[in-house]
């Protein structure tokens, strides 16, 4: 009689594929993914007086401080469309990318002390940061909606097709903040200096993308530029879409996809890398 053929639950490798993201054993991981999901959550505004109100709070004041500076006092063009609208779209999408990439960046140090204590695809941990931003996210774009209502019944937007592309623009952000935060957070496991750069980077960033203005409003020879920051086809698409203004063209959206897979499948080898030996320094 044969004895029955054995197969192990577990397997451990010296090695693996740098593109190998693990994915089905970060499926394995869900239940863990939502604990941290909810850790986030409740640790944000635990022992706060306003709690969940800080999501609206948040986009609502920016958007008046930028009314204020950029709309009346510098008089920036928001191509006909209403400023606060024009401004909160991009307030809007703006937090979701930059609190996913600067949140992203920290993975390794943040974490060192669970990673150096139990086994767990690393991978998890950005995917967690990028899934709880989503749930503020949805929060903050509850109250763009009921702003872009408003001026929707008095007819001063003209939506078109285009806004049906939003789920696919916040999977870009997403990705692209997945991506350069895996690129930063293995930097910074060597090199603390970057993680001090970054958060300044971040807000320079911001001006080099239209947040606050149209690509309408830039001198053709800075267009070009603009055309290949990732960002500026999402946000151009978005506001396009639910607003109808701004210089918004298929292509610039191609380029913006291009740029942003490459980078996350440059992310996604780094991330490989550094994730075998990086207690060593960190």
């Amino acid at each position: 009689m044969t004895e029955p053929q054995q197969t192990w639950t577990e397997t451990i490798e010296s090695s693996h594929s740098l593109f190998d993201l693990k994915l089905k054993e970060v499926w394995r991981y869900k239940d863990l993914v939502y604990m941290f999901v909810k850790r986030d959550f409740i640790s944000s505004f635990k022992q706060t007086i306003l709690g969940p109100i800080w999501f609206f709070i948040n986009p609502i004041f920016t958007t008046v401080v930028y009314l204020v500076v950029f709309g009346n006092i510098a008089n920036l063009s928001t191509d006909g469309a209403p400023k606060i609208l024009f401004y909160l779209a991009g307030v809007t999408l703006w937090n979701y990318f930059s609190t996913c990439l600067t949140s992203a960046s920290n993975v390794f140090t943040s974490n060192a002390g669970i990673f150096g204590k139990v086994y767990f695809p690393r991978l998890v941990m950005p995917l967690t940061i990028v899934i709880s931003n989503l749930m503020r996210f949805g929060v903050q774009m509850v109250l763009f909606i009921a702003v872009w209502l408003y001026y929707y019944f008095q007819g001063a937007v003209q939506p078109n097709m285009w806004i049906l592309a939003t789920p696919f623009l916040i999977l870009l952000m997403a990705a692209f903040a997945l991506g350069m935060g895996m690129i930063f957070s293995s930097l910074t496991t060597k090199y603390r200096d970057i993680q001090m750069l970054l958060g300044f980077g971040v807000s320079l960033f911001m001006y080099v993308t239209p947040v606050i203005y149209p690509l309408s409003a830039l001198p053709e020879r800075f267009k070009v530029i603009a055309y290949y920051n990732p960002l500026s086809g999402i946000f151009e698409c978005f506001k396009y879409g639910w607003i109808g203004v701004g210089e918004f063209s298929g292509p610039m959206l191609l380029i913006s996809t291009a740029i942003i897979f490459f980078l996350l499948a440059v992310g996604t080898v780094i991330f490989n890398k550094v994730e075998k030996g990086f207690m060593d320094t960190v």
